[in-house]
């Protein structure tokens, strides 16, 4: 016996002492738990600080069901935190009631030989709160989150969706990934085999450090009231799509670009995947006659031509074994320059244009921003196509001069109009105002310095030109109570899906206020409209939302004569 007791003493000793197999250490890790703490998704903002993204907590209720198939009974603490014993199906059914789900999906999760199951997912704080006060045993509560859209579909397109994993699939939440998505942290606990976590050991937490808030440009009230407008707009003539841009002229800030069928990214399936990118930056059109503008001011700049410049303008035009026609039957008519502009008319267009050579044709195109793109984060933005002008065919570099066999999107459209707007300076669009720390830091996005393209006096003339567009020339229904505007039209024939041939129009309006200092640029395009495109006009939709911004920012009403530059002489 002295002997047995020597040897299992020694072996103790072993064990214990020096643990020479490390069974105490493989324990502890048999027992040690690593959880990870989600990081926090930073909010995405407005403006004005309304949250277009969220992420709300919520919990996953998990159990030990190994721990609980087989007993019949055990014990709790109640709320006066008295011990008492309650059975098995008491505990289930008060389970069932607290979290309304059904008694056999509950009884399912609770019974087996795994250590881990889940009884429900995605539980809000309150039903969480409900959920432990039970005081079951064996039952937990693990945090996580759930991305949700306050605001539903505005600025949908633009914000985009993480998917049901929460990868990041579109919009914002997938460029702006990196800033939003912050540092998870780590729990570090050690159980028993029964489950229940063991209070004396070790438990060591690092805490997370949640992603940045991304506030944006972007004015939720005028974006949705543009979505409303450009959505009753493709309603109203059958179009294919629809899509407003409305730009701050001095800063390059975008305010609104909206869509006419944004996907509302708490139920992105319910939109067709070609419907939830933002057409602003994705879709490339012929910009048409609002291609005219950069004409003009290559013209003007280049000292080729005055506003006021007298032009013969025949009822065709031949060059270089070209013709040309305008969209309106006329003899030889005597116009100003700004007559050719304030009628549209691709003839004298082309006559005055073809002064300028090739490449300065190209330079000028290059200059305002077409053919490359604009830099904006967001995903899929389309450079649109700007042939280099020594790839340019007979008719092609003619046409370029008034929006044909070039193309581009509505941004890079906007940006031109934003450049004339402001004196002859592009800026790069701006959509993203700051990132804010958890702590509330704030860490500003400065504004890239301009490029000027015209001079400032060339540039005046170019804005007395757009505005004898609207109180002379074709647009004279464009009209913002209070407000001298100036803009162009444009209208182009929409290539075909594959590529080859066209279908329909593109039509579009783009224009500024108020002309004698500028603040803000509206687009609206119009893909694909029905009926007579010469009776479609673009100027209602413009006029709301042009009013709609300039009230909303408090500018002044103008109070200077409206410039009207005679059509013809």
């Amino acid at each position: 016996m002295l002997a047995l007791l020597l040897i299992i003493t020694g072996k103790l000793f072993l064990v214990q002492g020096l643990d020479m197999g490390g069974m105490a250490e493989a324990a502890i890790s048999q027992r040690t738990v690593a959880q990870t703490l989600p990081a926090t998704r930073g909010e995405i903002v407005d403006a004005n600080g309304k949250v277009l993204a969220r992420s709300v907590i919520r919990y996953d209720i998990t159990v030990s069901p190994k721990n609980n198939t087989d007993a019949a009974s055990f014990n709790r603490r109640n709320a006066e935190g008295k011990v008492e014993e309650i059975s098995r199906d008491q505990g289930i059914a008060e389970l069932t009631s607290v979290l309304g789900l059904s008694e056999t999906n509950v009884r399912k999760a609770v019974t087996g030989n795994s250590n881990f199951a889940y009884v429900a997912k995605g539980v809000t704080p309150e039903l969480e709160t409900k959920v432990m006060a039970l005081g079951l045993p064996g039952i937990y509560a693990q945090p996580t989150s759930q991305r949700v859209y306050p605001q539903g579909a505005v600025a949908g397109s633009l914000v985009g969706f993480l998917g049901s994993d929460g990868t990041p699939l579109a919009g914002l939440e997938q460029t702006m990934n990196q800033k939003l998505t912050g540092t998870d942290g780590s729990r570090t606990y050690q159980r028993g085999a029964n489950g229940i976590v063991i209070p004396t050991a070790p438990d060591e937490i690092t805490p997370a450090v949640d992603g940045q808030t991304v506030k944006l440009t972007i004015n939720s009230d005028i974006q949705y009231y543009a979505q409303q407008a450009i959505n009753d707009q493709v309603k109203k003539f059958s179009a294919q799509w629809g899509n407003i841009v409305v730009v701050e002229a001095k800063t390059g800030r975008i305010v609104a670009m909206a869509d006419n069928n944004t996907v509302d990214p708490n139920d992105p399936g319910a939109t067709a995947a070609i419907d939830r990118g933002a057409r602003s930056v994705t879709a490339a059109v012929e910009p048409g006659s609002t291609e005219k503008t950069v004409t003009a001011s290559a013209a003007i700049n280049e000292g080729k031509i005055t506003p006021i410049s007298h032009v013969l303008v025949p009822p065709t035009y031949s060059t270089h074994g070209q013709t040309f026609s305008d969209a309106f039957e006329h003899g030889y008519q005597r116009r100003t320059f700004a007559g050719i502009i304030g009628d549209s008319m691709n003839t004298g267009t082309v006559m005055v244009g073809e002064q300028l050579s090739k490449q300065k044709r190209y330079d000028y195109l290059h200059n305002f921003g077409i053919g490359q793109r604009t830099g904006i984060p967001l995903p899929g933005e389309n450079k649109g196509i700007l042939a280099q002008p020594e790839q340019w065919d007979g008719r092609q570099e003619f046409t370029v001069l008034f929006g044909q066999g070039v193309s581009q999107t509505p941004l890079q459209t906007a940006m031109v109009y934003q450049t004339i707007a402001n004196n002859g300076v592009r800026l790069k669009p701006q959509l993203i105002d700051s990132y804010i720390d958890p702590d509330g830091t704030v860490h500003k996005v400065a504004q890239q310095p301009g490029t000027k393209v015209i001079s400032p006096q060339s540039d005046q003339q170019v804005k007395d030109l757009l505005e004898s567009v609207v109180t002379a020339g074709d647009a004279k229904d464009v009209k913002v109570a209070g407000y001298r505007v100036g803009g162009k039209t444009g209208t182009a024939e929409a290539p075909k899906d594959n590529g080859v041939g066209f279908e329909g129009y593109t039509a579009s309006f783009v224009g500024m206020a108020p002309m004698e200092d500028p603040q803000y640029v509206v687009l609206v395009t119009v893909q694909r409209p029905q009926g007579n495109i010469y009776g479609i006009s673009q100027a209602p939709v413009f006029n709301s939302v042009m009013g709609q911004v300039l009230h909303t920012y408090n500018v002044p009403p103008s109070t200077t004569k409206s410039v009207a530059l005679a059509q013809m002489y």
